[in-house]
């Protein structure tokens, strides 16, 4: 029967191929249609040629919205190449590379979410059908919309929580990632917890503390070439820049879907001070906790979705399109359901569907003017749609138990194998 299965699913990718195809295509299309700009990618475009021209990378203003450099001195070095491009072709391939990121994002979130059940042609199918609807996700059209990076740095974070433990480089893509912006700095802190329970528990504590371990040598080693060749920029960044929030974006804007910007809209305020950070310690606290219980199950999807989470959360801007975790979560949940089943699961499963998809949090008074500060509460409520869907999320994992799953060496063995 494994056989027989085995060779359905291997007919069965031409078709989910084509559907990923068409579905790619049509969205292509639409993006076209809505004369997007890709108005992040052009301001990378910027930072590579300020660092050509030796320029001041964080004096720098581009665009017609005069948007700043946020990102580290190693971000921008990355994005010199892209002044090679005319501007035609680097948004054409910089729209694709961003559709094989997301097949690839699928494939690498369905290697952790279902080790065991699926393999081979099972998952490379899987991942066609999964990235042919994702793509119409508000996060990820959105990234694509602007040309971001956040499904790089996500793929670059789950190849390293999805390699197998004691992998010689596991670990260095979330260094990479963390180098180029800092919120995927928390997985090497959940990476670290969780190594200190498993010596509590007398446990093979070594491979999460291993992983850290490159993370951080990665994340100083490119930091440091970094420096090298961009000396001011880098001591301007770590020194004065790295703290200053305000450069990134307004906090009461719509778009920013964590714990400051939601309760910049509810307070009716532009900075929401110490309320804030005691909050985003709280949530701090309460995510990294979910995590740690997941990876010491055995479960490292719901552990890698769960400190995901939580860096958007406690980060003090986090653009809806950051929130291309979604996918991951959504798996989760759609694979709970069909494993286990029950009204709830379907229910909490369409409810993150729809949160995601339906762009609901645009439809409320946004744009210029500051009109998120005027918000009414029911207005306040769809504008914190993603926050709220993460600490329902945040909130089952803390209080799930295990019943009738794989997990702990049996199921890393299951990822080893991949």
């Amino acid at each position: 029967m494994t056989v027989i299965a085995l060779v359905g699913a291997r007919h069965r990718v031409p078709l989910a191929a084509g559907a990923c195809l068409l579905s790619f295509t049509a969205f292509w299309l639409a993006q076209r249609a809505a004369d997007v700009s890709m108005i992040d990618l052009m301001v990378y475009r910027a930072e590579g040629e300020t660092v050509r021209a030796g320029g001041d990378l964080y004096a720098l203003r581009t665009t017609e919205a005069h948007l700043p450099t946020t990102y580290p001195p190693f971000a921008a070095l990355l994005f010199t190449p892209l002044t090679l491009l005319e501007t035609a072709d680097m948004r054409t391939l910089a729209t694709l590379g961003n559709l094989l990121l997301l097949v690839a994002f699928a494939h690498l979130a369905l290697r952790l979410v279902a080790p065991v059940d699926r393999t081979g042609h099972a998952r490379v199918e899987a991942a066609l059908w999964v990235s042919a609807l994702a793509v119409w996700a508000e996060p990820v059209w959105t990234t694509l919309r602007y040309g971001q990076i956040n499904l790089l740095l996500a793929v670059l974070v789950l190849w390293d929580l999805s390699r197998r433990p004691g992998h010689r480089w596991a670990g260095a893509g979330i260094g990479i990632a963390a180098a180029v912006k800092l919120t995927p700095a928390l997985f090497a802190v959940f990476l670290l917890l969780t190594g200190a329970a498993e010596a509590a528990r007398r446990g093979p504590w070594r491979a999460p503390v291993r992983r850290a371990c490159v993370a951080a040598a990665a994340f100083t080693g490119v930091t440091l070439v970094a420096a090298a060749v961009l000396p001011y920029d880098s001591w301007r960044f770590w020194t004065r820049m790295v703290f200053e929030a305000g450069r990134v974006g307004l906090a009461e804007d719509t778009a920013n879907q964590s714990l400051r910007g939601v309760l910049a809209r509810l307070l009716h305020t532009d900075e929401p001070g110490a309320l804030w950070v005691a909050t985003a310690a709280a949530a701090g606290v309460l995510g990294l906790t979910a995590a740690v219980r997941a990876a010491l199950r055995g479960e490292h999807a719901r552990a890698a979705v769960a400190c995901a989470v939580t860096a958007l959360l406690v980060s003090p801007v986090s653009w809806s399109h950051h929130w291309v975790w979604c996918v991951p979560m959504g798996l989760l949940l759609w694979t709970e359901a069909v494993r286990r089943g029950g009204r709830a699961r379907w229910t909490a499963t369409g409810a993150a569907v729809l949160v995601f998809c339906s762009y609901a949090l645009w439809w409320v008074p946004h744009g210029a003017g500051r009109l998120e500060l005027d918000q009414n509460y029911g207005e306040m409520t769809l504008s914190a749609l993603y926050v709220g869907t993460a600490f329902a999320f945040l909130l089952g994992e803390v209080g799930r138990r295990t019943r009738g799953r794989t997990t702990g060496p049996a199921r890393d063995q299951a990822v080893a194998k991949e």
